[in-house]
């Protein structure tokens, strides 16, 4: 089976998709609740708060800076890491929008 090919898609199609990916896995979606509650931390404290090794943790972190998600910020030989707002907001919109085209019409099939 071949990858799935992206360029089928427009780019706001793929952006929500890797967004959405990204949060698809629930040690991301606890890492964006810890970086919610602390507004920034380093990886070793994230790595203190979940149930997984320091490398697994900074996979997971990886992923969701890649999806632009969170931003992180090198400070001497750790990194800080927070939320990107703006992103957030944009993701929340895109997922609006699709939502709003959701009726109660009952399908047909």
């Amino acid at each position: 089976m071949g990858a799935t090919r992206t360029d089928h898609y427009t780019d706001k199609q793929n952006e929500l998709a890797l967004k959405l990916k990204a949060l698809g896995h629930p040690a991301r979606i606890a890492i964006i609740e810890h970086l919610l509650k602390v507004n920034t931390c380093v990886c070793g404290d994230i790595v203190q708060e979940l149930p997984l090794a320091q490398p697994t943790v900074s996979q997971h972190l990886r992923e969701l800076k890649e999806a632009k998600l969170i931003k992180g910020d090198i400070t001497g030989n750790s990194v800080c890491y927070c939320i990107d707002h703006a992103q957030w907001k944009q993701l929340g919109k895109s997922l609006t929008s699709l939502l709003s085209k959701v009726t109660d019409n009952a399908c047909k099939c």
